[in-house]
């Protein structure tokens, strides 16, 4: 048997095969089943240039195989963790990777009370208060993550650095483009948002009660 021959019938099927996976992903708007599209055309050029020894197209192929492999597993382990959180203490810890850090000094404003709100942050070392409640934020917390919700996108308060201390922010843009890429995040980040509202809804009616119990007591004759 000529093996030239096979190895040649073997490219062309498999460049076939390989193209019309390419052109799949053409009409995919979610980066899951994008990237595995994208995996099953770079195993199948790779098999397919085993026996025509095309050592390039090997090497690239590879290369491209690993971007593409780690690129699905970040994503479905960001969905993993979304999951997670939702159903345990909402922390955003699963935002950490697509974040950029910034220290911040103690007196230093991050932001103005009804200026125009970009991203949220999370707080990992230092003290930051809520300047017009008085609100000391503890490590951990999230700031700003409603307002990418909110049709004014504005500021409802002022934060301030009482203690410096590392922030992680992240863009509203990125998290749209997050949320675009994959439905099963945008639904649990979705879910995450409700839980955080109904929570800050819960602890201002605690408060309200217990202004109201305060201001219903009788004073003393």
């Amino acid at each position: 048997m000529d093996t030239s021959h096979l190895a040649q019938h073997a490219g062309t099927a498999g460049a076939l095969f390989a193209t019309i996976f390419v052109v799949a992903t053409t009409t995919m708007k979610t980066m899951i089943p994008l990237r595995v599209f994208g995996i099953l055309a770079n195993v199948i050029l790779i098999i397919t240039a085993i026996p025509a020894h095309n050592y390039l197209v090997m090497v690239v192929q590879f290369a491209m195989l690993l971007v593409n492999s780690y690129r699905l597993h970040q994503m479905l382990q960001l969905v993993r963790d979304v999951k997670k959180s939702v159903n345990s203490d909402l922390s955003m810890e699963w935002l950490k990777p697509f974040m950029t850090e910034r220290n911040y000094a103690a007196g230093e404003i991050l932001f103005y009370k009804d200026e125009k709100a970009e991203d949220m942050l999370y707080i990992v070392s230092g003290k930051f208060k809520l300047v017009e409640s008085g609100i000391v934020l503890p490590v951990g917390a999230i700031v700003g993550e409603l307002g990418m919700l909110s049709p004014s996108n504005t500021r409802t308060q002022t934060l301030e650095c009482i203690e410096s201390g590392l922030i992680l922010s992240v863009s509203y843009t990125k998290v749209e483009e997050l949320y675009v890429q994959n439905p099963a995040f945008g639904f649990y980040f979705l879910r995450l948002a409700s839980a955080r509202l109904f929570q800050n809804l819960d602890a201002a009616e605690k408060r309200l009660a217990q202004h109201l119990a305060s201001t219903a007591e009788p004073k003393p004759a």
